[in-house]
C-alpha cells in the first residue's frame, strides 16, 4: 500500500510595503535640490570636517550644522562589496558593486552603486566619479551610480581630481528648492504559512474558521500560531470558532490607503470570534462608522470568491455585555 503525498505547502507572494511623505529641513533640501543641479554638497562641522551626505546636527557634539559647501563629483572608493544579484528597484540592473566612495573635499563616505563589469575590475583605493541620471528630481537616485575613473574609466589613465579638488563654500540656494520627499518602505518576500496557518485558510475556502486550542491552557487563537504564545507548547487540537463574534475595540481610518478601493471614513476593528480566546482583525460595514462600538456583535460578509471575509456586519443582536469580553481589550 502506498502512502499519500504529503500535501503541498502553501506559498503566496507578499509585499509589505508603507510609503510616506517626509519634510526637508535647510540641509537636507539643498543636498537634494543640489543633486538635481548636478551638485554635491556636505556640511562642514566646527572642527573642519566635511561630511557628505550632510548632516543637520554634528554627530560628535550635536552641533547644528548649517555651514555648506560644495565637494567634486568624484572621489576614492574606501571599500566596497559584490553584488552579483540586483533586486527589483536597485540601482542598476545588472551586477554591481556597492562601494563607500569619499569624494575629493570631503571627510565621510558615500554609499551608491559603481558600475564595473566584474568584481576583479574594484579594488580599495580606485578613483570613481558620479554618473547623474538623465531625468533628475531631486533625489539620491540622481546619482544614477558611480562609474571607474582613469585606466578603468572614460578620463583615461592618470586622471587628475575633478574640480573643486576641496571643499568650496555654498550658500546652499536653487530656484525651485525640494522641500519634501517620498520614502517608499518595501519587502517582497514569498510566505510560507505552516501548518497552523495552512490549516486555517483551507478552513477559510469552506467558509469556516478554525483555530486552535492549547492543551495547557485550554485557550483557543485565532489565527492560529502553531504553539501557545504563553505555555509555549505546541497546538494542534482544531476549533471551529465563530461564525459571529464581537467588537472589543476599533479605530476610524480618515485617510485613504494607496491601491485600496474603500471610501473613507470606515471602520477597523478587532473582533472576538464566539468561542475564540484571541480577536483577530477586520472592516466593520453594513452600518455607519459612527455607530460603530464596543460590544457590537457582527458577523462575516464573505468575498465574492469565498476565500475569506470580506467585511463584518452586525448581526442586529444585543450588544455583548462588557465583562463577556473585557479580557480580550
Amino acid at each position: 500500500m502506498t502512502a499519500a503525498p504529503p500535501p503541498e505547502a502553501l506559498r503566496a507572494p507578499l509585499v509589505v510595503e508603507f510609503p510616506f511623505t517626509r519634510s526637508l529641513g535647510p540641509v537636507q533640501s539643498a543636498f537634494l535640490t543640489g543633486l538635481r543641479e548636478r551638485v554635491v554638497l556636505g556640511a562642514r562641522t566646527s572642527g573642519g570636517t566635511v561630511l557628505v551626505p550632510p548632516a543637520e546636527y554634528d554627530p560628535a557634539t550635536a552641533e547644528e550644522l548649517r555651514d555648506l559647501v560644495e565637494v567634486a563629483p568624484a572621489g576614492t572608493v574606501t571599500t566596497w562589496a559584490w553584488n552579483d544579484r540586483p533586486r527589483p528597484r536597485q540601482p542598476l540592473a545588472t551586477p554591481f558593486a556597492w562601494v563607500l566612495v569619499r569624494l575629493d573635499g570631503a571627510d565621510t563616505a558615500l554609499l551608491h552603486a559603481l558600475d564595473a563589469p566584474g568584481p576583479d575590475a574594484v579594488r580599495t583605493g580606485m578613483r570613481v566619479r558620479i554618473r547623474w541620471a538623465a531625468e533628475r528630481t531631486g533625489a539620491i537616485t540622481d546619482i544614477a551610480c558611480f562609474e571607474p575613473v582613469g585606466p578603468e574609466g572614460p578620463e583615461g589613465p592618470e586622471a587628475p581630481p575633478l574640480h573643486p579638488p576641496a571643499a568650496a563654500p555654498h550658500d546652499g540656494r536653487f530656484p525651485d528648492p525640494v522641500t519634501r520627499i517620498v520614502t517608499e518602505a518595501r519587502l517582497d518576500y514569498t510566505h510560507t504559512p505552516g501548518r497552523a496557518q495552512g490549516a486555517h485558510l483551507a478552513a477559510l475556502r469552506g467558509r469556516r474558521t478554525v483555530g486552535e486550542r492549547c492543551p495547557s491552557c485550554r485557550k483557543v487563537y485565532v489565527p492560529p500560531r502553531g504553539a501557545c504564545p504563553t505555555c509555549g507548547v505546541a497546538t494542534t487540537d482544531r476549533v471551529v470558532v465563530g461564525p459571529a463574534g464581537t467588537v472589543t475595540t476599533f479605530c476610524i481610518v480618515n485617510i485613504k490607503a494607496r491601491n485600496l478601493d474603500i471610501e473613507v471614513p470606515y471602520v477597523y476593528a478587532h473582533i472576538a470570534l464566539d468561542g475564540a480566546d484571541l480577536p483577530l482583525h477586520g472592516r466593520i460595514g453594513g452600518i455607519p462608522y459612527d455607530q460603530v462600538r464596543m460590544g457590537l456583535r457582527v458577523e462575516p460578509v464573505w468575498t465574492a470568491d469565498g476565500r475569506h471575509p470580506d467585511h463584518y456586519r452586525p448581526t442586529g443582536e444585543p450588544d455583548a455585555a462588557y465583562d463577556s469580553y473585557k479580557e480580550l481589550v
